[in-house]
């Protein structure tokens, strides 16, 4: 029978207790959200919203085609332009999610003969790019730049290493300045996927590589999505001038996908101006992480320190991890639950992310329910 290995396939998963179901939620759930992306609390702000309305008013609903095709609009360029100049780099190109715009670098600039230097906790994005690009993939330890130093030494030809500024998993930043430094010495390019650190770190949320000293930087390219800290969708690629054109004519993901909608440009615009406008967002996530992981690790639980805004508290098995996040959502709070083969490590966790719009009040609920649910 065609395809008869899914149900083996399902069967695994079933007794591993690994399987994963889509949950549709109301557009007036009564949750309190500690599971989402949206970091700035800025997904639901009027002015957000009404950025993408305008959008689709003025644009349409659709980019209506590639944007080598029909799907640039003036739009487009204004987000890139402002996006480029608030966190310093030289250009933007902004695509249609985080994942194309991982793809794109990536896959873009590592040619033929090329390595590429792979932080084994990378995002999913990353490692697909590095499997799809022509050059060889050396995946390092965690975070570790003499690793990523002894790596790049020992290849003659082009390189590029390749790491998410903040790690998807445990909220832990990467150590940017000193893999930089390790690139620069063999005069190897760096790849950062900062998807965590726009709108969270940095001054005023400018990002990882700006706090690290590297924005701007020729030898740094900085991905992003549109769709965690500017509440929006879509992704986008910076660095300087020559690399943007050189994805604009080589980076499959962009010339071959529709454009990003109107709507999310829109969106994700009036989110960066609202974040300009506000620069303490960005100061009040962090601080509500910070609290998140004093008051759990208080309470006994394993929650790993934070470096921006995602809190990790480790569960012994995926079974317990399972359940305790049902719990939670009984009880009106709503907390990712991430378990093998998400986690790199093998260990399961209760995943949790800070808001900066997060009162104290709800802080104080949040803390209680995870406390009275534990397994």
């Amino acid at each position: 029978m065609a395809f008869g290995w899914i149900d083996e396939q399902a069967r695994e998963r079933h007794r591993a207790g690994l399987v994963r179901t889509l949950r549709p939620r109301s557009a007036g759930s009564p949750l309190l959200d500690l599971a989402s992306n949206d970091y700035l609390g800025l997904a639901r702000h009027p002015e957000v919203v009404e950025g993408a309305a305008a959008a689709a008013r003025r644009w349409g609903a659709g980019a209506t085609g590639s944007r080598l095709v029909t799907g640039t609009t003036e739009l487009h360029g204004e987000l890139e332009r402002e996006l480029a100049g608030f966190c310093g780099a030289e250009a933007a190109l902004v695509l249609s999610s985080g994942y194309a715009a991982n793809l794109a670098a990536v896959t873009a600039l590592a040619p033929h003969g090329s390595l590429l230097v792979s932080d084994a906790g990378n995002h999913a994005s990353l490692i697909d790019g590095c499997r799809l690009a022509r050059g060889t993939t050396q995946v390092v330890p965690h975070a570790d730049p003499e690793a990523v130093r002894k790596a790049l030494g020992a290849h003659p030809g082009p390189a590029v290493a390749v790491s998410d500024s903040v790690f998807s998993v445990d909220g832990d930043a990467a150590p940017l300045a000193e893999l930089a430094a390790a690139c620069r010495e063999s005069g190897a390019g760096l790849i950062a996927d900062d998807a965590h650190g726009l709108g969270v770190l940095g001054a005023g949320g400018r990002g990882a590589p700006h706090a690290a000293g590297l924005a701007g930087a020729p030898d740094v390219v900085v991905t992003l999505t549109l769709s965690k800290s500017l509440g929006s969708q879509g992704g986008a690629v910076l660095g300087p001038a020559r690399v943007i054109d050189h994805l604009v004519n080589t980076a499959r993901t962009f010339i071959f996908d529709t454009g990003l909608a109107p709507a999310a440009a829109g969106a994700a615009l009036a989110a960066l101006r609202r974040l300009r406008r506000e620069p303490e967002r960005a100061a009040r996530v962090r601080e509500v992480a910070a609290e998140l992981y004093t008051r759990l690790t208080a309470s006994g639980l394993d929650a790993v320190r934070p470096d921006a805004a995602v809190v990790s508290v480790r569960v012994p098995s995926p079974e317990r991890a399972v359940r305790w996040a049902a719990d939670c959502r009984a009880a009106g709070l709503a907390v990712g639950c991430f378990r093998p083969p998400s986690v790199p490590d093998g260990v399961s966790r209760l995943r949790l992310t800070a808001r900066a719009d997060l009162t104290d009040g709800q802080l104080d609920r949040a803390v209680d329910v995870i406390r009275e649910t534990r397994p």
